[in-house]
């Protein structure tokens, strides 16, 4: 079986953990809690009939080198950039984070992932959209998009020269 690291990352308060717990054992937790430096695991995904296994690594809040240590970056085949739909503060440094991921991991399979889909309007995400330009807006709470997300980074782990972006 083929397993590959995929880090989960943004700013504090994105849902990063919620997204993590939603796609490892399909829970959501309303309360608010910190993590504190990284939280591991993982889950096997089937693909076309192949077995993959992800190993999440749920950073603690912010990219920023001064606050994330390099080193949990390393060794990733994909990156999982969360950003707050409802906070758009979460997403004014989005372009100068993925520069930084990219001077960290050149090439690296990277998704931006507008999260909190539930609260916000149709208005607000077209909106986003045409500024962020995200793989997927999901919401953690209900689940919407979390499974695909997971599923397509797998699929394109697995083909990475046949499947466009």
């Amino acid at each position: 079986m083929i397993s590959k690291k995929v880090v989960i990352t943004g700013h504090f308060g994105v849902g990063k953990t919620s997204l993590f717990n939603r796609f490892i054992t399909n829970t959501f937790n309303e309360k608010y809690l910190t993590t504190i430096g990284v939280r591991v695991d993982k889950k096997s995904v089937i693909v076309n009939g192949e077995e993959i296994s992800l190993i999440i690594w749920d950073l603690a809040g912010e990219v920023s080198q001064e606050k994330v240590p390099r080193s949990y970056f390393l060794g990733a085949s994909a990156i999982i950039y969360v950003f707050d739909l409802s906070r758009p503060a979460t997403f004014s440094r989005l372009e100068d984070d993925l520069v930084y991921i990219n001077s960290v991991l050149p090439n690296v399979l990277i998704r931006k992932v507008g999260n909190k889909k539930d609260l916000v309007s149709d208005q607000t995400l077209k909106d986003i959209r045409a500024q962020t330009q995200p793989h997927f807006f999901t919401s953690a709470r209900t689940g919407e998009n979390v499974e695909e997300l997971f599923e397509g980074i797998a699929r394109k782990l697995l083909r990475p020269f046949s499947n466009p972006e």
